[in-house]
């Protein structure tokens, strides 16, 4: 994990500098990068083939398109996903993420509803599950991508157990 402080499998806790982040692992940046050359490579194959017998070799130039868009795409989907990270505090769940609209979403662990693990077929063959928070209102709902399955459901375990015990008191 390239961002953030390690954390231990209990939790973070919040440390005198602040709450200690934990970033998504490389597997979800390994996948999305994979997905854009899947979609983008034949892209590049079909427009310069079409183009070329169509129009004119010249105009095959313009394959070079999709390939700039995997470049393009390359850098932004790094950027994007080290921005990613999440911490476990005493009394909340924090979420950011953003590279140009930081995002930083606080889940208070006695508002959440309901704690869900999913996994597509992709995430499943790249051993990714993510994490889905709902609570009362629908604003607030977060996720977090792209995790190895035993932290997901680690942190599903964790953020039930501490939902439950907060939302007693009310």
């Amino acid at each position: 994990m390239e961002t953030g402080s390690p954390v231990s499998p209990g939790g973070a806790e919040t440390t005198e500098a602040g709450p200690r982040w934990t970033g998504l692992p490389p597997g979800l940046l390994r996948m999305r990068r994979l997905l854009l050359v899947l979609w983008l490579a034949p892209a590049a194959v079909g427009t310069g083939l079409l183009l070329g017998l169509l129009v004119g070799p010249a105009w095959a130039a313009f394959a070079l398109l999709p390939l700039a868009g995997i470049g393009w795409g390359w850098v932004l989907l790094g950027r994007n996903w080290r921005s990613w990270r999440y911490a476990e505090r005493a009394d909340d769940l924090l979420i950011s993420r953003g590279v140009l609209w930081h995002e930083e979403t606080v889940v208070p662990y006695g508002r959440m509803q309901l704690v869900e693990v999913t996994s597509g077929p992709f995430e499943r063959r790249f051993g990714l599950a993510g994490v889905q928070l709902h609570t009362a209102a629908a604003a607030t709902d977060a996720a977090i991508p792209g995790l190895d399955p035993a932290e997901a459901e680690r942190l599903r375990d964790r953020l039930t157990e501490l939902g439950e015990a907060r939302s007693a008191g009310l």
